[in-house]
Order: C-alpha cells, then sequence, then structure tokens
C-alpha cells in the first residue's frame, strides 16, 4: 500500500537556486531571500528530527496496513476488506481540519508544536489502551470472527490521529529549514515513512508469525510468535510518550524563519484561503487530473496481496518479500529526485506510468500463477523471485510517480500557508489512491461469478445461497474471479487517461509561480 505510501514519500531542491526577490506580477516572493546560503550540514539537527517524526508516523500506518493480511488470514470477505480500507482515508481528508491546526496555537509554545505534542501523546495513550483491547478484537479463533467494524473504528482514530500529526509536521518543515534546504524535508518524509512503515508492517508480521519465529529464531517450537499486537502497540505507545516529551521540551520553533504574514487572522480566515487556494484554476485542474490519475493501479495494488493470501501465500512470507525492497525504497527517492529536481518534475510521472500499468497485467498473472506451481511445503524458491523481481520494479514505477508528484507540491506550494497548501495538494494526491482502492476491493465479490457443484438446481449468488448450496452436500466453485476482471478493466482506463488527459496533466508544471500563488487581501 502506498502508503503510499501513497501512499503511500525524495530527496530534490524545490528551486533550485535561492529564491528571487520577486516574480512577475506578484508583490512579495515566497519567502525572503537568505542572506547566504545554508548547507545541509548546518541544519542536520532539524531534518534528523524531522526523520524520526515521519518515522513515528510510519509506525500506526504499517499497523493498520498489517490488519488486512491478518483478516484475511481468518476468511474475511472483500466487502469486510473495503470496509476496513476507510481506516487510509483521514490521510486524504484531513484537509477538513488542516486549516484548524494551521489557525489555532499557542504563541508561546510554538505554532506546529501546539498540535504536534498533544496529538502524539494521545496516540501514545490510545496505543497502550488498545494494548489490552486488541486481542478480543482479532477474534480468538474458536468460533468467533474478527471484530471488523471496531478494529475499523479503533484504527481509523489512529490514522485521523496520525494525520493530524502529518498536517502539523508539514507545516513546521517549511520553516524549521531554510528555503534552499527545504527540499530534504520531502526526503526525510519518504524514508522516515518508509522505515516506520517497515517497523509497524514488516517486522511486526514477521515477529508475530508463530513458524517464522519457531523456524529462524527459536530453538525450541512455540505455538505463538514472539510478539503480538497488544505487545507492539504497548512498545511503541511508550516510545511516543518519551519522544514526545523529549521534543516538547528540547526542540524550539525557528521564529525568524516564519515571514510576518504566515500569521492568519483565526479559522474563519484560514478556511476562506482554503477556498480561495481551490478556486484557482491550476489548482482545481491539478485536483481533478489527479483524483482520477490511479484508477488503472487499484486492483494491483489493493487486492493483489490478499489474493495471493487467499491462494496459499503465507502472510509473514509477503511481508518478508518486502525486506529487500527496504533499501531499493531508501535509495529510490534519492536517485528519483534528480530527475524531478528541474522545473518539470511531472514528466517523471507521466514517463513511469505506463510501465506501472503494465505490471498491473503482470501482478495478474502472479496470482494465476500461485496454485499451478504449490506443493506441500509451499512455493518454490523461484516463484518468490519472480514475485520480489516484480514487486521491485513496482516500486520504481511507484517512486518515480510518488516523488514526481512530492518534488511538484512543493515547487508550487507557497509557504505563507504552507500547512494548508501542502496539505491540500498532499491529501487530494492520496485521495486519489484510496478511493479507487475502496471500490476496487467492494467490487471483487459482486464481479465474481460462482457455481454451486454437486447439488442440483442451487445457486452461490448470494452467502445464503452459498449455505444452501454446501447444505445441500455441494460446493461453490468459481468460474470467473472478479481480481482478473478488476485487472483487465483498471489498465484499459489507465492507458485511457495516460494517452488523453496525461498531456494536460504535464502541461501544469508550464503554468507561472503567480498561476499557483494565493490571492488574499490585507
Amino acid at each position: 500500500r502506498q502508503r503510499r505510501a501513497g501512499t503511500r514519500q525524495h530527496s530534490l531542491d524545490v528551486t533550485g537556486e535561492p529564491p528571487p526577490d520577486g516574480l512577475p506580477g506578484d508583490t512579495e516572493a515566497l519567502l525572503p531571500a537568505p542572506a547566504r546560503a545554508r548547507g545541509y550540514r548546518a541544519e542536520l539537527g532539524s531534518i534528523l528530527l524531522l526523520l524520526v517524526l515521519y518515522v513515528l508516523q510510519g509506525i500506526p500506518l504499517g499497523l493498520a496496513g498489517s490488519v488486512p493480511l491478518i483478516l484475511q488470514s481468518k476468511s474475511a470477505s472483500y466487502t469486510d476488506q473495503a470496509f476496513f480500507s476507510f481506516v487510509f482515508w483521514p490521510f486524504s481528508l484531513k484537509l477538513l481540519w488542516a486549516p484548524l491546526v494551521d489557525a489555532v496555537y499557542l504563541r508561546g509554545f510554538g505554532r506546529r508544536k501546539s498540535w504536534l505534542v498533544p496529538t502524539q501523546y494521545v496516540l501514545g495513550l490510545f496505543m497502550i489502551y488498545m494494548s489490552t483491547q486488541v486481542d478480543a478484537l482479532l477474534g480468538d479463533g474458536h468460533g468467533r470472527g474478527p471484530d471488523v467494524a471496531a478494529l475499523t473504528v479503533t484504527f481509523f482514530l489512529f490514522e485521523f490521529l496520525a494525520a493530524t500529526q502529518d498536517i502539523a509536521v508539514d507545516g513546521w518543515a517549511l520553516t524549521m529549514l531554510s528555503r534552499e534546504n527545504v527540499g530534504y524535508a520531502s526526503t526525510c518524509n519518504s524514508v522516515g515513512q518508509t522505515a516506520g512503515y517497515f517497523l509497524g508492517n514488516v517486522l511486526f508480521l514477521a515477529l508475530e508469525s508463530a513458524s517464522f519465529c519457531n523456524k529462524y529464531l527459536r530453538f525450541e517450537p512455540q505455538p505463538r510468535g514472539i510478539v503480538t499486537l497488544s505487545d507492539f502497540l504497548f512498545f511503541w505507545g511508550a516510545v511516543f510518550l518519551v519522544t514526545t516529551t523529549l521534543v516538547a521540551f528540547l526542540k524550539k520553533e525557528n521564529q525568524e524563519l516564519i515571514p510576518a504574514k504566515e500569521e492568519t487572522k483565526g479559522i474563519t480566515d484560514t478556511y476562506r484561503l482554503l477556498f480561495s487556494i481551490i478556486k484557482m484554476p491550476a489548482v482545481l485542474t491539478f485536483c481533478l487530473l489527479i483524483l482520477t490519475s490511479k484508477v488503472g493501479f487499484s486492483a494491483a495494488d489493493a487486492v493483489t496481496g490478499l489474493k495471493l493470501v487467499e491462494e496459499g501465500v503465507p502472510k509473514e512470507h509477503l511481508a518478508l518479500l518486502a525486506v529487500p525492497m527496504v533499501p531499493l525504497q531508501i535509495i529510490l527517492p534519492l536517485v528519483i529526485s534528480k530527475y524531478t529536481a528541474g522545473p518539470q518534475p511531472l514528466n517523471t510521472f507521466y514517463k513511469a506510468m505506463p510501465y506501472r500499468l503494465l505490471l498491473g497485467l503482470e501482478f495478474a498473472f502472479l496470482v494465476w500463477w500461485a496454485p499451478k506451481v504449490k506443493h506441500e511445503g509451499g512455493f518454490p524458491v523461484y516463484y518468490y523471485a519472480v514475485v520480489v523481481l516484480s514487486y521491485a520494479l513496482h516500486q520504481i514505477t511507484l517512486y518515480s510517480m510518488y516523488v514526481a508528484i512530492m518534488a511538484f507540491n512543493a515547487k508550487v506550494s507557497d509557504p505563507l500557508i504552507g500547512g494548508t497548501y501542502m496539505t491540500l495538494l498532499n491529501t487530494v494526491s492520496n485521495l486519489g489512491g484510496n478511493w479507487p482502492s475502496t471500490v476496487a476491493l467492494w467490487l471483487v465479490d459482486p464481479l465474481t461469478v460462482k457455481e454451486c457443484a454437486g447439488a442440483q438446481g442451487h445457486t452461490c449468488a448470494t452467502a445464503a445461497a452459498a449455505e444452501l448450496c454446501t447444505g445441500a452436500g455441494g460446493s461453490c466453485v468459481t468460474t470467473l474471479d472478479g481480481y482478473y476482471v478488476e485487472s483487465v478493466v483498471c489498465v484499459i482506463l489507465g492507458f485511457a487517461w495516460w494517452f488523453f488527459l496525461g498531456p494536460k496533466f504535464k502541461k501544469l508544471q508550464d503554468e507561472g509561480q503567480s498561476s499557483w500563488k494565493c490571492k488574499r487581501s490585507n
């Protein structure tokens, strides 16, 4: 998931040179030009702090990303999976409360710390509390299944708090770092969230698996893994509390880098600014295009992993296959940023898109191939090798598109209202990936065709009909898997967007800076 990600997430020099004192048609520059250039070494402490904050942000994202695999191993339906996918929506909806975070704060404590500190405290305490409840929500395995509704509410709150923390950190990054170093904020975002997601997803699933721990980490087999979700929540809840306390007392905000006009008149004024941003033709066009640009990837990104678990691939093995990807995910933003740091970062997005679409068909082939090569001992090594290679190619295309979007957003954002402006662009980008994923999960079951074999006169069209078929001595056999239907349709829609709307999307980067600068009255 993107996180990605995207979620799902990139080093770039936003301007390439110190910003000019003014732009044609504008009354002021985005930020005052620095008296002298400041290298990244002079702000290394701030860069490392941003990295830590983004790592913490990735922990709840990773934990939420592990729950669908756990649910799939407990035979949850794809309708349940679609319902749980709403957990990832807060990052796409945080625009609704971003102006509040931008406008309300305690001046003496700091504009961004006023939200960052209490949010992380609540998140830490909530994790510790849920560590006492989550095992019951996952089901006992003895007739009581997972409580999907309660799990969805719980992790939705986790993601809501993480999204609020993201608003504060994104806004703080614009003033914590000088203008010539602000590009490192996107690197911290990518590397930090990737590392946090790895800890909360891959590491947790491996340590939670009894088979993995017994095979690689223990001398004597045990019925459970080394850690449970409860243990993991308690540990990271404590880490959140300790880290937040250190930030609250030891880190001061750089008031000298905040232009006076960043101050807003209040919540009403901030929402007016938000609407004025949305009404700008360039921003509105960007939003409409980015909201539809990821439809072609929805089946591959949202359903493939769950289908592999359904076909018998152990969830912890899928998690471990991501381990070789971690160095790649850390290096890719650094490499790709060389191509996106210029004036036309969206060219990289456009060039990577068709390759990512074709990999969606290849993912469908992997799912179809899985039962063909499965044997009593599991899956052959060459199958996992092909999966790793496919995933690596997918990550290259995904990060090429993601870094390009992040570079473009940072390039055009007006830091005078930094938290709100960046949050608008980033959350719309996230929403463009989340809504197609939810729809794709929801449509798997309706698009799947099953027949009742061994019992004449019965069908498997509904859950009740399937029970009658089974009760009559028959069994439901899948004749057409909705996943494959979705895979083909999504790729067709994706190429249609790339051919007809892609060139219009690229033209946005030719707009002058004044097209993105928010016009506001004194």
